[in-house]
């Protein structure tokens, strides 16, 4: 970035608000900061965030498996529903089609 002449964006001068409510319920953290599993598609990690661009702002949820550090799905929308985290783990069962079962671990923040 720095060859480019690019540089990171720090914040966006928002002020913080008050969040309504708690999560419906609360998982319990399974995976435990174990952040290396012994093969591919055990543990797969999830987020959004959100990226302002020119012509307005879009939501990106992104898919990471453990082992190879590799984003496996994605997806970028300008409203963040569920249905962007949804279609980002189905865009990831679809690229590696897992033969077992694959924990799948997020903040739970939205």
């Amino acid at each position: 970035m720095k060859r480019e002449g690019l540089r990171a964006q720090v914040g966006y001068g928002r002020t913080l608000g008050k969040y309504g409510g708690k999560p419906t319920h609360d998982e319990q953290n399974i995976l435990d900061r174990s952040f290396s599993p012994e093969a591919p598609n055990q543990s797969w990690v999830t987020d959004i965030t959100y990226n302002k661009t020119d012509e307005g702002g879009l939501y990106l949820a992104v898919v990471l498996d453990l082992y190879s550090r590799a984003v496996v799905g994605w997806l970028m929308s300008s409203r963040m529903e569920s249905e962007l985290v949804t279609q980002a783990l189905l865009s990831a069962v679809w690229r590696r089609k897992p033969k077992s079962l694959v924990l799948i671990h997020s903040d739970q923040w939205s």
